[in-house]
């Protein structure tokens, strides 16, 4: 059986959660067997993972990732948990790409989409997301969120190319329409470096 209970907010030692903590916490519960979710930064398949349990049994994940590296590990994960091969697809490929090969079927119909930005821990710090391709991605992505679906965005500004990719989020975020979306920011303000920030996208209609 499922479990569907609350998850604790803060640690075992009582701080308040990651930024990507933040992220599970705002998913959690809005997915149901049988859902469509959407990782469209594979990684190391934490988020993946995560997804597809959520949505298991019946459901359908898709995740993207430019490196080969990133979704055998994602795979290798997945097996290790005993998730079903068919539900999920592993694409090798930037999620600026995701409207050219998802399926048509999926506009619309996708609960969930998380982003979380950067590079893949313990790789080459070279690949990284760019924001010339996040953008649209997020763009893209938006519009194939179901109504009253989650879309959450993790961004690092930290890194080299990171704090553009901050400024580009933010800039989108603040020209979309209140009516069709609501958006909040979720960030430390206390702390001198430049800690990573979640970001929730609430599809209304």
């Amino acid at each position: 059986m499922k479990d569907t209970a609350q998850p604790l907010i803060s640690s075992p030692e009582g701080d308040l959660p990651s930024a990507v903590r933040w992220a599970h916490l705002l998913i959690h519960g809005r997915l149901r067997p049988g859902d469509w979710a959407l990782d469209a930064t594979a990684g190391n398949g934490h988020d993946t993972l995560f997804l597809a349990q959520s949505v298991s049994p019946g459901g359908r994940v898709f995740a993207f990732d430019v490196q080969a590296a990133a979704l055998a590990q994602t795979r290798a994960r997945l097996v290790a948990a005993g998730i079903d091969e068919h539900a999920v697809e592993l694409l090798n490929c930037g999620h600026e790409t995701l409207a050219d090969v998802l399926p048509p079927d999926a506009r619309g119909r996708v609960q969930v989409i998380m982003f979380n930005l950067g590079w893949l821990p313990g790789s080459d710090k070279s690949v990284i997301t760019e924001t010339s391709r996040t953008l649209p991605a997020i763009r893209a992505a938006l519009e194939w969120l179901a109504p009253g679906g989650l879309m959450t965005v993790v961004v690092y500004p930290g890194h080299e190319g990171g704090a553009d990719e901050a400024l580009g989020v933010a800039g989108l975020a603040g020209g979309l329409s209140p009516r069709a979306f609501e958006v909040q920011h979720i960030r430390l303000v206390n702390r001198p470096a430049c800690p990573p920030e979640c970001w929730a996208f609430w599809k209304r209609h």
